[in-house]
């Protein structure tokens, strides 16, 4: 079985937004998890590294157009 990420990381992209951070955000507060939509201090530092882990998810190295299966 193959995966279908990480993809080749394009120049650029316009469907990687911060709106695809917080839609997933709201689909885990969805399914019980802390809510990123209140206003709380951590809310930026953990958009920003659910953001992260996406792109890290999303997008393969620069430096490697192959990615192992």
């Amino acid at each position: 079985m193959s995966r279908r990420f990480p993809i080749p990381r394009p120049a650029d992209d316009p469907r990687f937004t911060f709106g695809l951070a917080l839609d997933v955000a709201r689909v885990l507060a969805e399914h019980g998890y802390p809510s990123m939509a209140e206003s709380y201090d951590g809310c930026g530092a953990d958009l920003l590294a659910l953001q992260d882990a996406l792109f890290g998810l999303i997008y393969a190295p620069t430096d490697t157009t192959e990615v192992e299966s």
